[in-house]
């Protein structure tokens, strides 16, 4: 694993392949251009990563993209400097913010004169297509943007198509996060010893994410003992006991703004797992390993989930919300549930040669004191799917 800026990934090469990847939905749905505001969606059509967190809450930075025309950035007050370079940029130019935060009681009347800057570039390069797709926009822009004569559809779905299938310069920016993850995960084993805290743990591995180039991580889902049942619960200033399942999921953006989401449990200390947390461990093994081999190009989510692994009635109702999940600059289509939930939000697909995905395995029951979680990260390939994520599994890794 190197640093960021020593990256073995062609940059402008991916950058060109995610906007084509873009403009390629673009032209399928007759969209004009498209107009995007979530940073990963951002990152993916220019690669701008500035203050992206921050920007989750501020509309403080936007993209518009036109379908046959200019990629122009909206950036925040000062910032414009920042995107020099970026050869996919036609134009940047200072946002607009139409926020109550930035603008008060003045909001409404700033949200007009953003609309109208907006309609004035569909209407310069759209070629007479006033269909704009966008990701994420409140009601009060939405409304502006109907009055200036722009049919606003949805970029969400449009997105996370350019985003499903990754080229070898994402799998190669994907693998350089997974290896900066698992440097963190190798790091948080060897400092692993009862007596530390959940907090302390967790903050190795972000730590080594931050200092081998990585950005962030979206969730702190590291627990002990019995907080590990029901899972979804945070780390805490929990002390680590000696025998103490530890499980944690890295949910961790890594060099290159890609998503690194690994889960693993283990044992804390030198006791022997008591027959009960072999028995979970076990059973988690079992679950992930046969969803794993189902894995290939072709099939599809229905029939994924109806071959998944059959889980003992105990484990249902402390089940995971998903079997499988896409993975790419975040959390990302397609999803798979568990039989049990398909007719309430299941839905059909298949899966295709470069999509990259997550598998999961959550196992516990109620009542019971812990809970095990696994999972891995695959590219999906013709005849099945390589392994990306290569920590060890093991109550106790070898390392």
């Amino acid at each position: 694993m190197t640093a960021y800026h020593q990256s073995r990934v062609d940059r402008p090469s991916l950058r060109r392949y995610r906007l084509d990847r873009v403009r390629q939905q673009l032209r399928q749905r007759d969209y004009g251009g498209a107009l995007l505001f979530d940073p990963p969606n951002i990152r993916h059509a220019v690669d701008v990563a500035n203050m992206q967190v921050w920007a989750l809450h501020n509309k403080c930075r936007f993209v518009y993209v036109a379908t046959e025309g200019p990629v122009i950035l909206f950036d925040y007050g000062c910032a414009r400097h920042l995107s020099q370079g970026y050869e996919l940029i036609d134009e940047t130019r200072t946002a607009t913010a139409h926020t109550y935060f930035s603008n008060g009681p003045r909001q409404r009347e700033q949200i007009e004169t953003w609309a109208r800057e907006i309609a004035d570039l569909v209407g310069g390069h759209g070629g007479g297509n006033r269909r704009l797709a966008v990701d994420k926009l409140d009601p009060l822009a939405t409304h502006a943007l109907e009055r200036q004569g722009i049919t606003v559809t949805d970029g969400e779905e449009l997105m996370e198509w350019a985003r499903v299938l990754k080229n070898a310069d994402e799998i190669l920016a994907m693998k350089e996060a997974i290896a900066a993850c698992e440097a963190g995960i190798e790091k948080m084993w060897r400092e692993l010893k009862p007596g530390l805290t959940e907090n302390e743990l967790w903050s190795h591995l972000h730590a080594t994410n931050i200092a081998l180039g990585g950005e962030w991580i979206e969730c702190r889902l590291l627990t002990s003992g019995e907080r590990t049942n029901p899972w979804f619960q945070e780390c805490s200033g929990r002390v680590i006991q000696p025998g103490d399942i530890v499980a944690f999921d890295t949910d961790l953006i890594g060099p290159n703004g890609y998503c690194a989401d690994i889960s693993r449990t283990w044992l804390a200390g030198d006791a022997r797992p008591t027959n009960e947390q072999y028995r979970l461990y076990q059973t988690a093994l079992d679950n992930l390993h046969h969803n794993l081999d189902l894995v290939k190009a072709g099939l599809s989510f229905r029939e994924f989930t109806e071959r998944s692994y059959r889980l003992p009635p105990e484990f249902v109702d402390r089940r995971y919300s998903c079997i499988m999940h896409g993975v790419g600059l975040c959390d990302e289509y397609p999803f798979a549930t568990y039989r049990e939930d398909f007719a309430r939000w299941g839905f059909d697909g298949h899966f295709e040669a470069g999509m990259t995905v997550c598998v999961e395995a959550l196992i516990g029951t109620v009542g019971g004191k812990e809970c095990v979680k696994l999972e891995q990260q695959i590219l999906v390939t013709e005849t099945g799917y390589e392994l990306l994520s290569k920590a060890p599994l093991g109550l106790r890794p070898e390392y």
